[in-house]
């Protein structure tokens, strides 16, 4: 593993934990150039998923893309890091139970849309404002009024 700091190859692990979510394991490593000390995460990797995109194209299943679209519809509201990662993790964890090869850009965004109304109502219509690419102001009053039931 190689230092985040001073590049060097050769590291200690000091600790090795499962993490929160039971399906990564965290390690706590040292770096014997620098001393400094940093976390790695380790996750099983299953057979890659493609997602297919409403273009038509076909891009591997990213949890991270989750993450990023995620927080950008949680823009200054409250809400931790961790929850939107637990979020992500349940994501993909069902893409993955599916046990398919292939999957469709909107089934996993409907997934994530169904834990975002449990959330964050304003969350919810931000990423559904983008989910559903809407264009004009009637849409985005529709999609407002289907939050309110």
């Amino acid at each position: 593993m190689r230092c985040p700091f001073c590049a060097h190859q050769e590291t200690s692990v000091l600790e090795s934990r499962v993490a929160e979510d039971g399906q990564s394991l965290r390690r706590r490593r040292e770096c014997q150039k620098c001393q400094k000390r940093f976390t790695t995460f380790e996750r099983v990797e299953g057979p890659t998923v493609f997602v297919i995109k409403r273009d038509g194209g076909r891009v591997p299943f990213d949890r991270e893309k989750i993450v990023t679209g995620v927080i950008k519809s949680f823009d200054k509201r409250p809400v931790s890091i961790d929850l939107i990662r637990q979020l992500a993790d349940e994501v993909e964890r069902e893409v993955r139970r599916r046990e398919v090869s292939e999957i469709p850009s909107k089934t996993i965004g409907k997934m994530v849309l169904r834990r975002l109304r449990n959330i964050d109502r304003v969350a919810w219509l931000r990423f559904a404002s983008v989910y559903f690419e809407l264009s004009d102001i009637t849409e985005f009053e529709k999609l407002f009024e289907k939050i309110g039931n």
